[in-house]
């Protein structure tokens, strides 16, 4: 794996164009856009204020940067660097700012939640959406971008709003079975929408386009409830991991449970491996140092790390939550399916060194990647199978079917301690997706 000299970045604002062609990162309040290939500077921009998020638009044609302690939005266009938009909430705040699929509109969420504002590039209209709820994921776009779910909060109820995006009316308004809403996702196919309550109460609930409700799903009626929802590509499954340190995954038959995925201290099955990170630090010799010294090369002190098989049975490191603290580190906090729909990565919070990766298939454990840190995030390759983790180290840790790999990170003239985040991931892994989509078509064109 190659890597680039370090640029700067800010708030972790580092992300690669829809199109793979491009790179935008921002430093405070300026904005810069780099070729991807050549990662040549090719735009500059300033912005009002420190920018807080930037997203680009889903035809990587605009930037959208949001700074909310002003209130304000500023979208920038490649084609025409002298043109730029301004939107200003006002008084009224802001608190989230993201694109519409087709890449015209912008959303803004108000403060407290009063509503939504939809800005069009195009025609300077502005609709509004009011009682939009707060919750952990209460606005989704189908993947095809014709259909976006709201949820909302009405007279202490919880409702969804189903809109078309082509000129934003309302196509469906129902109330949704659920105490507490806590978040909604369409199913990749479009064709349904996942809708979970809090964490006090286990429910899942299935609806069709038109607000008809599928199924609905509880494992348990006692304690702690959902934690995390994820969708197979294909659409076929929905995992859904709880606070009881379980996976359970239903079927887009019957929506019924075909099986579920435990997390056990102990690992005994014999057809998982687990694979342990081990990390070394090199030895310097008197002569080593005088180098160092003179070159300041900190390579000689950067420590490498490898893994290594550990026999079974193999024991899981295991933190006990504090029952006194609200949100206890527990249960499963992230799921993850590879595109193919073969292969579940999850974590459990309980177990933060161990990332766990299962056969779907099979429908059994296939291994365990046991850290020397917390996991903090991971992410599949678009294209293959191939997992991207990283621990809040300079390293980023590949998983295969073939085996796993360390990679260490070089960050000369950072903080050593600055850790790699979901955003590094994303750009690893899109930088491989933007090759893979270019070497394809290549394959296309040749007789």
């Amino acid at each position: 794996m190659n890597f680039s000299e370090v640029f700067k970045q800010s708030n972790q604002l580092c992300k690669v164009s829809p199109d793979g062609k491009y790179l935008a990162t921002c430093v405070q309040y300026r904005l810069v856009v780099r070729d991807f290939n050549s990662l040549q500077i090719v735009h500059l921009y300033t912005c009002l204020d420190l920018v807080m998020h930037m997203e680009w638009s889903s035809d990587s044609l605009f930037i959208l940067c949001a700074m909310y302690k002003r209130g304000l939005v500023q979208v920038w266009s490649l084609e025409q660097p002298d043109w730029h938009c301004k939107i200003d909430e006002g008084s009224i705040g802001l608190v989230s700012s993201r694109w519409s699929p087709d890449g015209r509109h912008v959303l803004n969420t108000t403060e407290f939640n009063l509503r939504v504002t939809i800005w069009s590039l195009c025609t300077k209209s502005v609709s509004y959406i009011k009682y939009p709820k707060a919750c952990q994921k209460g606005m989704d776009f189908t993947a095809d971008g014709r259909y976006m779910a709201l949820a909302e909060r009405r007279e202490c109820k919880d409702y969804i709003s189903v809109f078309v995006c082509d000129n934003w009316h309302l196509l469906r308004h129902f109330e949704s079975e659920t105490q507490d809403l806590a978040g909604l996702e369409w199913s990749p196919n479009g064709c349904v929408l996942a809708v979970w309550d809090n964490c006090l109460e286990y429910k899942i609930l299935l609806y069709s386009l038109d607000g008809r409700l599928l199924s609905s799903y509880s494992a348990y009626e006692w304690s702690l409830g959902i934690k995390s929802v994820a969708w197979s590509p294909s659409s076929q499954f929905l995992a859904v991991g709880s606070y009881d340190e379980k996976v359970r995954i239903l079927n887009h038959i019957t929506w019924k449970k075909i099986t579920e995925f435990e997390h056990p201290t102990t690992i005994i099955n014999t057809k998982a491996v687990v694979l342990k990170e081990v990390e070394k630090r090199p030895v310097v010799g008197s002569e080593d140092l005088s180098i160092h010294q003179l070159t300041m090369d900190n390579s000689l002190f950067s420590t490498q790390s490898k893994y290594e098989i550990t026999q079974l049975p193999a024991q899981v490191p295991v933190i006990k939550p504090d029952p006194d603290r609200a949100n206890p580190k527990i249960g499963i906090s992230a799921l993850a399916i590879s595109a193919d729909n073969r292969y579940l990565a999850t974590k459990n919070d309980n177990m933060p060194q161990s990332l766990w990766v299962w056969d779907m298939l099979r429908l059994g454990l296939l291994a365990v990647l046991e850290q020397t840190a917390p996991v903090r995030c991971f992410v599949w390759d678009p294209h293959r199978p191939r997992l991207a983790l990283c621990t809040g180290n300079t390293k980023v840790y590949l998983w295969s079917p073939a085996g796993c790999v360390s990679v260490n990170v070089p960050v000369e003239g950072m903080d050593p301690v600055s850790p790699l985040s979901h955003t590094v991931l994303c750009v690893i892994i899109k930088q491989q997706a933007a090759v893979y989509t270019t070497n394809e078509k290549k394959k296309l064109k040749e007789p």
